[in-house]
This record gives C-alpha cells, structure tokens and sequence, in this order.
C-alpha cells in the first residue's frame, strides 16, 4: 500500500469558477503538494520558460477513458496477443523514455521527473509496461488514488505498444469498483478519441473524481 506524505502546506483554488483550463501556478512538486493536486482534480505541468513557476491545470473539457469505451481493433488485439504487460517492474525506464528530448512538444524536465520517480517510491505513481521477447517496448505511468488513474504520458518503440499498455491498464482496472473508476487522460486529442477517450465538463469530472477517490487501490497497484 502507498505511503501517506507530509501534507503541504500550500492551499489550491477551487477551479469550479476558473473559466480558464489554467487555474493556478507556483507551489512545489512535493510528493504531499502533488496528491493534493490530484485528489482537488488538477495537474502540473512546466511552463515553456525555463525557471518559470509550475503550473497547475483542470481543464474545463477533461479527456477521460471509460472503462467500457475503450475501442480495441482487429489489429490491436493481435498486438496484444504478441506482448506482454508488466506492472511497476520498469518505472525509472518509463519515464525517461516519456521524457526523451527527442519527442516533440516533451515537457518532463528533470524536476518533473525526480518528483514522480518519489511518488513511485512511495507506492502512487505507477508504470503499466508492454514487454516483448524480454525488452520494454512501450509504456504508460500515471498517478493512482483510489480509483483515480492520472494518466501522465506513453510511448512506444513499436507499432501499437503504447496501445497495449493502455489495454492492459483498463483489464487491470476491470474489477468489482469499475463502475466509479476513473482514467483521467487530461486532455482528448484525436489519437486518444480513436481509443475511446471522450470530454467531460468540470464539473462532471470532480463528481465523477469524488466517487473514484471512495474505492479502493485495484490490486495491481497495492
């Protein structure tokens, strides 16, 4: 089970009234700072600047992955028949391939990733991986709270890993609780919608995020 951090001491907006996805900046990515962030339905993310203060985000149209939606073709469910899921065996590797400066439009800097490497440390931040012939592939890592999935980035190194990583995450979330499960994908992008991702308002999104945060860890992530 996670390890419970200090709380923070720094206090986040109510983004009810922000008419605005960007609700707040500043603050510190400690590992209490970040669970307070996610649990009041916002996530960080650098500014373009370097040095800048950090920026903290609840977009008023929050992609989401219903458990139920997600769309696997033929082609995919033959992809995950040639791989294999692990969790949490390869978090530190996840990341820095997420955080390649290679990738357009990256945004995990060092901070970024030294934050979630102690989140993962402490039992909440988790890597779903997708493994073929013993070599990591592809993957994702987010943040779990109760039934809250953060998802935080993927990537692949081979047609449809990144894909499989996703499947693999909803099996591992398909348990007595799905109903008030919640993968958060921050924003839908026409990538994500071709997977089932669709938009919530914010507010159905904090209600949906309260119910999440009642049920227990899945298993996977205990």
């Amino acid at each position: 089970m996670p390890t419970e951090p200090p709380t923070t001491g720094w206090l986040f907006p109510d983004p009810t009234g922000i008419e605005d996805d960007l609700v707040g900046m500043g603050a510190d990515l400690e590992p209490g700072t970040l669970l307070r962030a996610y649990r009041s339905g916002l996530f960080p993310m650098p500014a373009d600047e370097p040095g800048s203060p950090m920026l903290w985000w609840s977009p008023q149209c929050r992609g989401i992955l219903p458990l139920d939606a997600l769309k696997v073709s033929r082609s995919l469910r033959q992809s995950v028949r040639k791989m294999e899921i692990r969790v949490d065996t390869a978090f530190t590797e996840v990341i820095d391939a997420c955080a390649d400066p290679a990738r357009e439009a990256g945004w995990i800097d060092r901070h970024v990733r030294a934050a979630y490497v102690r989140l993962h440390e402490l039992g909440w931040a988790h890597s779903v991986e997708t493994w073929r012939g013993g070599e990591l592939v592809g993957g994702l890592y987010g943040v779990a709270v109760g039934g809250l999935f953060a998802g935080e980035s993927m990537f692949h190194r081979t047609r449809d890993a990144s894909k499989v990583a996703l499947v693999g995450l909803v099996h591992l979330l398909s348990d007595e609780y799905a109903a008030a499960r919640l993968i958060d994908v921050q924003w839908r992008t026409d990538h994500l919608a071709s997977l089932g991702v669709v938009t919530v308002p914010r507010p159905a999104y904090l209600r949906m995020l309260g119910a999440a945060l009642g049920v227990p860890l899945p298993a996977a992530f205990r």
